[in-house]
């Protein structure tokens, strides 16, 4: 009888031990650093805090390179991920994870739930117009795997009848968008694609002047407050992992959405506040379209 009781109590400790484990034990959201990881601790670092302040775990925001996303998906090494919405869909063909929400920004005033690219050159080049004045020059982009800082753009090209793995004289991934901006100021490149609202980002920061620069296929959008020449797509969503606890998911998020834009972490993040996940179809199509992502050979 005694050894049963001491197993009782011993099982109980152990239990409780566990539970107590589990409930502290650090939650690690994954975020894409496109501008590095400096940056993106910068900008995400706060809400590692609130969100740690809310859910009553400690959050930890792991900054991820373009290239380290999937591994670390696949090994579960986060578990959640903010990232693009391209990555997303390939993320959930391959590994099944789950929109849980859509960031919603906040740009010169206005809160934004999509996005698009913008196809740029130098304001003094003459020779560039047109897409089609685009074949035969050099051109930067930020990543293979950059939705608003490559695949947008992309996708125009080939509507256009552009492949610009062929006819374009050179094509550059330079990781960062601001290299692509400074690359194509610098001449090292004829134009380049960034994400829209980087172009005004870095004008109003004063590394560049916006006169410096001609937008190419220039698109006039009703209500979007800056240069672009493609279609938009949905914002970036904050996904989870298929093994991620689901009610430690619904946590998050109910935290997420009562974020108010004055609260310091939507101001460094420089977000309005998040929603219900939006719909990713097209940008899905995208990659159907483009073989690239989860569609690519």
């Amino acid at each position: 009888m005694m050894k049963n009781k001491f197993f009782a109590i011993a099982v109980a400790t152990f239990l409780l031990f566990s539970v107590a484990s589990v409930a502290g034990a650090s939650v690690k959201i994954g975020v894409l650093a496109k501008d590095g990881p400096a940056a993106a601790l910068k900008a995400w670092g706060a809400t590692g805090e609130y969100l740690t302040e809310k859910i009553g775990q400690p959050v930890e925001i792991v900054p991820l390179a373009f290239d380290k996303v999937f591994p670390a998906v696949e090994a579960g090494d986060v578990q959640f991920f903010l990232v693009n919405s391209s990555m997303f869909i390939t993320a959930k063909t391959k590994y099944g994870a789950v929109p849980v929400a859509t960031m919603i920004n906040s740009r010169q005033g206005k809160s934004l739930n999509s996005f698009g690219g913008v196809v740029f050159t130098s304001a003094y080049n003459d020779k560039i117009n047109s897409f089609a004045d685009l074949k035969g020059k050099k051109f930067a982009a930020v990543s293979k795997s950059s939705f608003g800082g490559w695949q947008m753009a992309y996708k125009e090209f080939v509507d256009a009848g552009i492949d610009p793995f062929k006819d374009f004289a050179s094509m550059e991934f330079l990781d960062k968008h601001d290299n692509v901006v400074f690359a194509v100021q610098n001449e090292q490149v004829d134009a380049g694609t960034v994400r829209t609202d980087t172009l005004e980002r870095m004008a109003a920061a004063g590394a560049i002047s916006m006169a410096d620069f001609k937008i190419i296929g220039k698109k006039d959008i009703a209500d979007f407050p800056f240069v672009c020449s493609t279609a938009l797509y949905p914002e970036w969503p904050l996904s989870k992992l298929a093994a991620t606890d689901d009610a430690l998911a619904a946590k998050v998020v109910a935290a997420l959405k009562e974020l108010k834009p004055e609260d310091k972490a939507a101001k460094a993040a420089k977000v309005v506040g998040w929603s219900d996940p939006l719909d990713y179809a097209g940008v899905e199509a995208l990659q159907q379209s483009l073989k690239v992502g989860a569609s690519a050979n």
